[in-house]
Order: C-alpha cells, then sequence, then structure tokens
C-alpha cells in the first residue's frame, strides 16, 4: 500500500532555497573550538584511527610472499605516509571539504549540491550520487567486523593466553562486542558519546608513544618520509607492487568521514584536529611500525631464521601492557563501528529525504542533539549483515581483502562530483578544474583498481552489497516516477476542479480538512474519493505538499508557503531540508502566524491509500514491479512518519498499476 502523500521531491520541483551559500568554517553555534575539534576525534576519525591495528600488517604480509626486503619495508612504510597526505591532506581536508552544502558534507550532500548547481537532477549526478551511498553501506557492514576483530585478536599477543585465545574464541567475544553494540543503538549514544573523544584522544597518544619508543630501534626509518621509496617499490615490483598498494590503501579508510560528518563539528575542528593531532600520531606510529619490523628484520638475519609474519601493532608493546592496549584497541574499534553506524543513520535519514528510499521509521534518541538518530529497520539489517560476514571471513586478514572496493569507490564517486561543484557552483574554468580532476582521479583509479584485483578474495562482497542497494534505490526512484506520472494522468487539475465544485456544490461540513499530496497542482486522490463516494466537502480544505529542498537545512521562515486559491481552498507547501525530519503539527502551527486559523486536534487529515498491483506494461521489468511493491508496503505509515496524531487521519484508497 503506498501513500499519495510524499517527502520526496518531483524532478520538476524547484529547491526551496534558490541560494547555497559558499562554504563557511564555522562550526556549530554554543560549542568551543577546542571540544569541537576534541569530539571530532572521536568520530570522525575513529575508522581511521583504527587502521594501523591492521594496515600495516596486511601490506607487509602482502609484499613478504617471497620473502621480505630492507628495501620493501622502506617501500610500505613510504607508501601508507603518502597515502595520508595526498589522499586524506591534499584531496580531503585542503579541496573535498570546501564543496560544503551549508556547512554539510558526504556523498549525498555533495548530490544535492551538485544537483544545484546544474539547475536539474541529471542521470550522471543521481547515478554518481546512488552508487556512493550504495557503496557506503557495504563500508558500514564491513567496518565493524573489520575492526573489532582486529582488536580482539590482539589477545594472541599476549605470552599467556596466545595459545587459549583459539579463532572461535575471538569470533565469541568479537560477537559478544557487537551484539551490545547494536542493542544500546535504541537508547543513543548521547551519554557514552561524550567519552568517545577522550578515549579516542588516549588511543591516539597511546600510538604516538608506541611509535615514537620504537623509532630508536632504528631510526633510519625516517629516510621513508621520502616518496622515493614508495616509487622505487612500486616500479620494482610489478603486479605485486599493485596488490600491496591495495593493502596499503586500508591506511586511509575513514577518509570520507572527514567531509561526512561537517556538520557536526565544523571543517576547522576537523582540519585543525587531523593536522595537527591526528595526522602526526598516525605517522607515529607507522614509522615506528616500521623501525620494529627494520629491528626484527636486522635480528632475523643475524640469527639466521626467517622473517616472522607477527601482529606487528600489538607485538610493538611491552608485554606487561598488552592486555590493556587490547581493551583500549576493543574501546576504540567500538568507536569507530559506532561513528559508521551513526553515519548509516544519517545517510539513510538523507535517502529518504531526498526520495531515494522508502519512508523508514527515524526516531530521535535525543532532544539536543540532531544528529543522534536510530533506524530500527536499518539496525537490525546492519546487524545481520555484520554478523553474516564476520563468520563468513572469520579473521581480519581474510576481510581486509573485502574493505577497499568500497571506499575506493566512493572516493571516485567524491572526486566527480566534486569537479562538477568546482565547474557549475564555483566557475573555475576547465584547465583549472582539470589540475585538480587529473591527479586525484588517477590516484584514485590506481587504488580502485589495485583494490579490483582482490575481487575473487573478498572484494566481491562490498560491490555486491552496493549493487543490491543501488538497484534499491533505482527501482524506488523509478517506481515513484511512474506513480508520479500516473497518478497526474488520471487526477484532475485542482482549477478544473474549482469549476465543478461551483456547477453542484456538495454538502459542506463543518471544519477543517487536510489533503496530503505530492503534486499541488492536481485535486489529491482523497479528496476526489471524499467527494464520490461521501459527497462532503468541509467548510476549510488544505491541499497540503511536503517537500525536500537541497539545502541540509531550511530556516523556519522559509518552512511553510500558503497560497490561497479561493474560499474554500488552500495550498500549503512546507520544506524540509534532506537532513530534517517532518513534523506536521510543528509546522502547521507556523500557519497560524501567516493567518490560517484551524485546531489541529478539530482538523481532520486525509490520505490517498494506493493499493500497487504490478504489470508486464509498466515501465520497469515484472521483477522490478515486485521489488517496488515490497518496498512500498514496508514503507513506514505516513502517519508515524509525518508525527500526524493518529486519531486525527482518515485514509481513501484506490488500486493503481505499476
Amino acid at each position: 500500500m503506498a501513500s499519495e502523500a510524499s517527502s520526496a521531491p518531483t524532478p520538476d520541483c524547484a529547491p526551496a532555497s534558490s541560494d547555497i551559500p559558499h562554504q563557511n568554517g564555522h562550526g556549530p553555534k554554543g560549542h568551543g573550538f577546542l571540544a569541537l575539534a576534541l569530539g571530532s576525534v572521536g568520530i570522525v576519525f575513529g575508522d581511521i584511527g583504527t587502521s594501523p591495528l591492521y594496515a600495516f600488517k596486511e601490506a607487509l604480509a602482502a609484499a613478504s610472499h617471497d620473502g621480505v626486503t630492507r628495501g620493501e619495508i622502506y617501500g610500505v612504510v613510504s607508501l601508507a605516509l603518502w597515502a595520508l597526505i595526498l589522499i586524506v591532506t591534499i584531496k580531503y581536508v585542503f579541496f573535498i571539504m570546501r564543496a560544503d552544502n551549508k556547512g554539510e558534507g558526504g556523498v549525498l550532500s555533495l548530490m544535492a549540491l551538485a544537483q544545484h548547481a546544474v539547475g536539474r537532477r541529471t542521470m550522471l549526478i543521481f547515478g554518481l550520487g546512488v552508487a556512493g551511498a550504495a557503496l557506503f553501506y557495504g563500508d558500514a557492514v564491513i567496518t565493524p567486523a573489520m575492526s573489532v576483530l582486529s582488536a580482539v585478536e590482539g589477545l594472541r599477543t599476549i605470552p599467556a593466553l596466545e595459545h587459549g585465545v583459539t579463532n572461535q574464541v575471538v569470533l565469541l567475544i568479537a560477537t559478544v562486542m557487537l551484539l551490545g553494540l547494536f542493542f544500546i543503538q535504541s537508547r543513543g549514544t548521547a551519554k557514552v558519546g561524550a567519552l568517545f573523544g577522550p578515549i579516542c584522544a588516549l588511543w591516539f597518544g597511546v600510538m604516538f608513544a608506541l611509535g615514537a619508543y620504537h623509532l630508536l630501534d632504528n631510526p633510519g626509518i625516517f629516510k621513508a618520509i621520502s616518496p622515493y621509496y614508495a616509487v622505487q617499490f612500486l616500479a620494482g615490483h610489478g603486479l605485486t607492487g599493485f596488490v600491496v598498494l591495495g593493502a596499503v590503501f586500508l591506511t586511509v579508510t575513514g577518509a570520507e568521514a572527514l567531509s561526512a560528518d561537517m556538520g557536526h563539528f565544523g571543517k576547522r575542528p576537523i582540519q585543525s584536529a587531523w593536522l595537527f593531532f591526528v595526522l602526526p600520531c598516525l605517522a607515529v606510529n607507522y614509522l615506528g611500525q616500521g623501525a620494529f619490523a627494520l629491528a626484527t628484520f636486522d635480528a632475523a638475519e643475524k640469527a639466521g631464521v626467517p622473517f616472522p609474519e607477527l601482529n606487528w601493532f600489538f607485538e610493538m608493546a611491552p608485554e606487561f601492557l598488552r592486555l590493556p592496549l587490547v581493551l583500549l584497541a576493543g574501546a576504540a574499534t567500538v568507536i569507530a563501528s559506532q561513528a559508521v553506524i551513526t553515519g548509516a543513520f544519517s545517510l539513510t535519514q538523507q535517502a529518504i529525504q531526498l526520495g531515494l528510499l522508502p519512508r523508514l521509521d527515524v526516531r530521535r534518541t535525543s532532544e539536543t542533539q540532531s544528529g543522534q538518530i536510530f533506524v530500527p529497520q536499518l539496525n537490525t539489517m546492519l546487524l545481520v549483515g555484520v554478523m553474516a560476514i564476520m563468520f563468513t571471513f572469520q579473521t581480519s586478514s581474510a576481510l581486509a581483502h573485502a574493505y577497499g572496493l568500497a571506499v575506493t569507490g566512493t572516493m571516485v564517486v567524491t572526486t566527480w562530483m566534486a569537479f562538477i561543484v568546482m565547474r557549475r557552483l564555483w566557475n573555475w574554468s576547465l584547465p583549472v578544474a582539470l589540475c585538480f580532476i587529473i591527479p586525484f582521479m588517477a590516484l584514485d583509479l590506481t587504488f580502485l583498481s589495485a583494490n579490483a584485483l582482490r575481487f575473487f578474495t573478498g572484494g566481491w562482497l562490498p560491490v555486491l552489497i552496493g549493487a543490491a542497494l543501488f538497484t534499491i534505490m533505482a527501482t524506488w526512484v523509478r517506481g515513484s516516477q511512474i506513480l508520479a506520472d500516473k497518478t497526474r494522468r488520471d487526477s484532475v487539475p485542482l482549477v478544473d476542479l474549482m469549476e465543478i465544485l461551483r456547477a453542484r456544490a456538495p454538502y459542506r461540513a463543518p471544519g477543517t480538512a487536510i489533503f496530503l499530496t505530492s503534486d499541488p497542482d492536481m485535486t489529491p486522490v482523497a479528496l476526489m474519493h471524499n467527494l464520490k463516494h461521501n459527497k462532503v466537502l468541509h467548510e476549510r480544505n488544505v491541499v497540503l505538499t511536503v517537500r525536500t529542498a537541497e539545502t541540509p537545512r531550511v530556516a523556519e521562515d522559509d518552512r511553510v508557503f500558503i497560497e490561497k486559491v479561493n474560499d474554500d481552498f488552500k495550498k500549503v507547501v512546507i520544506t524540509y531540508g534532506f537532513m530534517e525530519s517532518p513534523n506536521l503539527p510543528k509546522a502547521l502551527a507556523v500557519c497560524r502566524k501567516q493567518g490560517l486559523k484551524f485546531d489541529i486536534m478539530a482538523t481532520s487529515f486525509f490520505l490517498g491509500r494506493r493499493s500497487i498491483v504490478p504489470s508486464a506494461n509498466s515501465g520497469m521489468p515484472l521483477w522490478q514491479d515486485r521489488v517496488f511493491i515490497f518496498l512500498m508496503k514496508n514503507a513506514a505509515n505516513p502517519t508515524d512518519f509525518f508525527k500526524i496524531p493518529p486519531g486525527r487521519v482518515v485514509e481513501l484508497g484506490a488500486q493503481v498499476t505499476v
């Protein structure tokens, strides 16, 4: 069943705000700069901050299939450092974070900004945005399993536990941690969220200390800062160098969070936290792991034994500190997982508002923090997905093969849409814009190609998840468009209805009736059914449309637009940003200030309810019809979604083919 009321904008719907200003560098009001920077350390950098647990280990393992040389250790460290510099620092911090949508970032926010720059929804921008969002969900499923497993595996580096911590024990502990994480989502994370920043700050400080401690093992590792070693490694290792490059990319997973979380912390706090705290800590830790590996290499060579394959991060710590380090790593990986889950909730809310997904139950878990939301259906799907892939792959090393493709794919999408914004919104000349797009797209495509080599050993997973989500979104958008076109063809223009009512006046019932519709120029289905079957018209009638702007939020002064049709009818358009949750009673209260007087508890809300029947001639294949109908049936009730008082709703239905 589908309601005629819709929060999705139709393709010809103009944005509610005609001007999207250039970026600003201020964080949310009422929060100090240092507090915002500390908060960003926990949320924004949680994912990239846990990469040292596995990135260097996996990259060195990929390089050591025929034995390790000193040059290969230098090369892996150099590649890791320059990935952080080129992708995170130069691309995201200095370029991508400039392309904000009224302070908000992320792939869908960038898509809305690109659409605004072009002036319409094009297939290219739509396809890029949906692909980026779909791939993010793949990342959201893999990150919790990958990060928590890598932390728990650190127990094997404790001498007293190394023989007792089997793979089954690791999976059991990781399962308990992840179940606890997903089960607390419904209660909100506002209280424990206050600890995220300090815990992650401690985590980064410990990483810095561990790295600095081992730099004394072999200070020559500082030579790896030179890009010469990275280039020499790639030039001298052919296909193996490409495989290693795919593993090195694990050092920058989580970079998308820098732009995605701009709205929560502001641009400047995130940039400052990265440049002056997070980047130095990560760089020193990777240098320290390299120095430790060089010292181990020298010792193995001197003893005449093979170079061992170690869990380098945990082995760096003295034995008596490894258990506290594992516990701290566990806390850090839970925070990283929480950050990506919260990001998935936020992305889903944006997708619903932009019309890319059906209405879902989005609950607020905090009265004061707008980012604190909970989506029960998505939470369940993520939990099932995380558990399924964790028990399928079983180790962080196996999962590492699945990790890169989703992230690199999203980065390619981000680069393309940033290019569109630069050309169409910022009016950069083509040569200047190409100076951006060519080197960064070359870099993104290089990493994408390197990760594509891992497709058959795990890279298929995020592609499969992304393809499924892309299909769902594309089906929903196409089906909604077909349904809207069919409804428009079968409906009577509102101006024609006025003439009919003038000629044959129906019985007038006292009070106010509000008819929800996605097209204010056409007569709502519920209104036609009310006239046809009940032969009644209320004294006051409001044709209400909810639209979504291409901006994150809409000012209260721009929320409501009222147009008088005649003495009996008024059109009301309520506009929300794509990061806002609709609340019709609250918005309608604004109408009173504009002269539209009514008592909401004495007002009836009429919804057109449509029963969808598949048709082979609908414009979509029959299987897509069935997918669309399934999504319709499982969409949230519009009464709940729009926060309408349940006792005031009347639903009138009809059967429609798609």
